[in-house]
């Protein structure tokens, strides 16, 4: 059929079959297809949405474009994680090695930053010499030996994916459940995977600020990925504040060694890490039981395991061998410091996280357009949490950036951000709830 006729069938609000689907993702990924051909499916599926069978077939036909990792050497589970996106979360940089300390593989295929959201590959890029975008035989050596790699997607998987997703870039279709629903899971299809885990972030600092609206995706993700194959759950989580008290890239890299050795654990973020690797040690079939998972998520980062592991991927991967013993001699820093100060006293009593991961674009840390450059040393540190007591004058943040000038407007849009009232609020619920396959 031509595409024209499946974008008016799509448009009409019909059903479409998964042979249309996939000839249309074949003209797509061919060129046969057009970009204002792309645009207009998507703008269709945008207002008319996708049954869970079209978003099944969209998934796999995505998947198909490209090749898939085969990983039926390996001597135990393989499985991932992926998170919607927000600030100061860092959770991979810890997961991949608990899980990994465990018993599973673990191939985290991650992406770049978006919007006011950091991607993993931009820390994981912080670190001098990793290679982040590695040829899938150093991909499967670096898991084989150590059990885990946090790397970016490699050019042969789900090529459909990148291009309708920079079409629905530039179109504003990118909010549409059945699409994100297929990007993402085409992605982890391609990975090779048995299980997998999402994280579907809800609040002011997330894509999906409204509750039903992270439960409905939550759910898109779960159906259909287990339409699809592959065994799924999700939990929704909290990100009415930043995840971790740094927000950057080698400041969140800084972070992460710093909770896996045990030198500092942000509460929240330790929440959200424990309660995926539960999950996803479940889903991998290593324990019988959530329960169980967490005990031995707890045990295996209290001993240390988590924190070798880590040092072991990161070498394997081209960065430093003491890289865990010795994280400030090798991440970059800036030579300006600024503290935000608190104008009042009182207790934290909300954050507007979204601008605080734009304070961060600003300082350089993020992208305004596609191909700019990351600086991977500036960032806010210190971030303050809701509930923390503070006096005028003491610091909400620490801003790091290059000059005087841009540390200024970061912290002035930090300050902004921290509301401060004179009641300590109640207490939010990280991990929100936890979506299972039916059945």
């Amino acid at each position: 059929m031509l595409p024209q006729e499946i974008i008016r069938r799509k448009r009409d609000g019909q059903r479409l079959s998964p042979q249309e689907i996939a000839g249309f993702i074949e003209g797509l990924t061919s060129g046969t297809v057009s970009d204002g051909q792309a645009a207009a499916f998507a703008m269709a599926v945008f207002f008319n949405g996708m049954s869970r069978d079209e978003a099944i077939a969209l998934t796999l036909a995505m998947r198909d474009s490209g090749g898939v990792l085969d990983w039926s050497d390996l001597p135990g589970p393989v499985t991932d994680k992926h998170s919607t996106g927000g600030v100061g979360d860092n959770v991979s940089l810890m997961l991949a090695p608990i899980v990994a300390a465990c018993g599973a593989y673990v191939p985290m295929i991650s992406g770049r930053g978006l919007g006011h959201t950091g991607g993993t590959l931009d820390k994981m890029d912080a670190i001098p010499g990793y290679v982040s975008q590695p040829d899938v035989a150093r991909l499967h050596k670096a898991v084989l030996e150590t059990g885990c790699a946090i790397i970016g997607q490699t050019a042969h998987l789900a090529p459909a994916d990148r291009r309708l997703y920079a079409i629905r870039d530039v179109t504003g279709t990118v909010e549409s459940v059945p699409l994100i629903t297929a990007s993402i899971l085409s992605k982890k299809l391609a990975a090779g995977l048995q299980s997998l885990v999402l994280d579907v972030k809800v609040g002011n600092g997330a894509f999906m600020e409204k509750s039903r609206d992270a439960t409905a995706l939550a759910n898109s993700l779960v159906e259909v990925a287990n339409g699809a194959g592959l065994k799924a759950s999700a939990l929704v989580t909290g990100m009415n504040e930043p995840l971790a008290s740094a927000a950057g890239n080698a400041v969140e890299v800084r972070n992460a060694v710093d909770f896996l050795t045990g030198r500092f654990r942000d509460r929240r973020l330790e929440d959200v890490t424990l309660a995926l690797a539960a999950d996803m040690l479940q889903s991998a079939g290593l324990v019988s039981s959530n329960q169980d998972g967490m005990r031995r998520a707890t045990e295996t980062l209290a001993g240390g395991r988590a924190a070798s592991v880590f040092g072991r991927m990161v070498a394997s991967l081209g960065g430093p061998a003491d890289f865990v013993e010795k994280p400030e001699r090798y991440l970059p820093k800036t030579a300006v410091e600024l503290a935000v100060k608190a104008t009042g006293n009182g207790f934290v009593t909300g954050i507007a996280t979204r601008d605080v991961g734009l304070a961060v674009v600003g300082l350089g840390g993020g992208r305004r357009h596609p191909d700019d450059r990351i600086d991977h040393a500036v960032g806010i540190t210190r971030l303050l949490p809701v509930g923390a007591e503070v006096r005028a004058g003491e610091a909400l943040a620490l801003i790091h950036a290059r000059t005087t000038a841009a540390a200024e407007a970061a912290a002035a849009t930090v300050l902004s951000a921290y509301a401060v009232g004179p009641s300590k609020p109640a207490a939010e619920k990280t991990v929100i709830r936890r979506i299972l396959p039916r059945g």
